[in-house]
């Protein structure tokens, strides 16, 4: 298995896209400077050891400290990103690339960009920069790239895996298992067949396609909302039905599947109003961002009935405090933000930020599909 995954991340590496051409105006002559490189990862403490692969931590840093500290460069890893007297906040100053993931978000504000005078480029491990003020850096005229595609198969998985556990009324049944108890009319009142229940996805790109995918061959029937009708042959494959009026396509579902990027269009746009356009026990499912959802319309929501079950990884902000209210509505089958960093999305996220690392310093592109700001200029889905 070991082997498989290292053959694997070997293949993902090699197989990026290059060009010769000048990266961007601000990163031209990066070719043989040393640079100060900052990485901000949750922290694994005494998990760390227990899986060589477990690179996503402070204590793997990626698995490319030896790489970096080899070609001479400086690179500080750390948990600690909140607040003026935190550690990242010490180095703002003077660092030339700072690494963050969004399962444990440093927040880079216009304030900490313009204290980091030197900073010259951002690279997001994983997928999302929107704990990034993108209209910031793009008016700094730094760039922004993230790992794109590397985490996708991870959080199509989860969403699916969620769908069924809400479903199927998963969590009361384990409850008791754990607890002593065996009452089967208090799972079986509320627990349906996945077969023949209408699912909407609310985004359609990477992750949502591949959702629908997944879901084809448990015969659903498949709704999609997305600014970007799908090609006739891929609607095809999927068997789902575009919906132009997401407002429609809400109240159709049994399941609503949040699978938008966070913008400042798109921000709490699951609010009261939203919600009660859905059907009453609707499921709703959001590994995207939880800053899409209306906090305490979420938790009045499930609370009265009308969501049925609330499922996802995502909160705002990360880490969740210890009274977020999410913790605590009933209904709900939260964790913290997991989905997108499994050990084979870390080696695919690794990979990509060395691959990315390598032709920062070497002046070269980066594949297109990874840029998130160039040159002033946001990709289309933050626009």
């Amino acid at each position: 298995m070991r082997r498989a995954i290292t053959s694997a991340v070997k293949s993902v590496t090699a197989n990026s896209a290059r060009s010769s051409s000048s990266f961007s105006r601000n990163l031209q002559g990066s070719s043989g400077s040393s640079k100060k490189i900052v990485g901000v990862f949750y922290k694994a403490n005494e998990y760390a050891s227990m899986n060589p692969n477990f690179v996503g931590c402070v204590e793997g840093s990626l698995g490319i400290r030896d790489w970096l500290e080899s070609q001479g460069h400086e690179y500080i890893v750390t948990d600690d990103k909140d607040g003026p007297n935190s550690e990242l906040e010490k180095h703002m100053s003077d660092l030339n690339v700072l690494i963050t993931t969004p399962f444990h978000p440093a927040y880079v504000t216009a304030e900490r960009i313009k204290k980091a005078k030197n900073l010259e480029l951002l690279l997001t491990a994983g997928i999302g920069s929107d704990h990034i003020d993108l209209e910031a850096t793009a008016a700094a005229g730094l760039t922004v790239a993230e790992v794109t595609g590397s985490n996708v198969v991870s959080v199509a998985e989860d969403e699916l895996m969620r769908i069924l556990i809400l479903v199927r009324n998963f969590l009361p049944g384990y409850h008791q298992a754990i607890q002593g108890e065996w009452n089967v009319a208090g799972i079986a009142y509320r627990a349906y067949d996945l077969e023949g229940k209408t699912i909407g996805t609310v985004g359609a790109g990477r992750i949502g396609k591949l959702l629908l995918q997944r879901l084809k061959p448990f015969n659903c029937n498949l709704l999609y909302h997305d600014r970007i009708r799908m090609d006739p042959e891929m609607e095809s494959q999927t068997g789902a039905k575009y919906e132009e009026d997401l407002v429609k396509m809400l109240g159709k579902c049994d399941v609503v599947v949040m699978n938008t990027p966070l913008t400042e269009k798109t921000k709490g746009m699951i609010n009261k109003e939203m919600i009660s356009k859905m059907k009453k026990g609707v499921l709703i499912v959001n590994n995207a961002r939880g800053a899409l959802m209306d906090t305490q319309a979420i938790v009045d929501a499930c609370s009265s009935g009308h969501v049925a079950g609330y499922s996802g990884d995502v909160w705002y902000p990360q880490p969740a405090p210890k009274d977020h209210p999410w913790r605590y509505m009933p209904n709900h089958a939260m964790t913290p933000h997991i989905s997108g960093t499994t050990i084979d999305a870390q080696l695919r996220y690794a990979a990509g930020v060395k691959d990315m690392l390598d032709n920062y310093f070497k002046g070269e592109d980066f594949p297109p599909q990874n840029y998130i700001v160039k040159e002033g200029e946001l990709a289309s889905q933050y626009r």
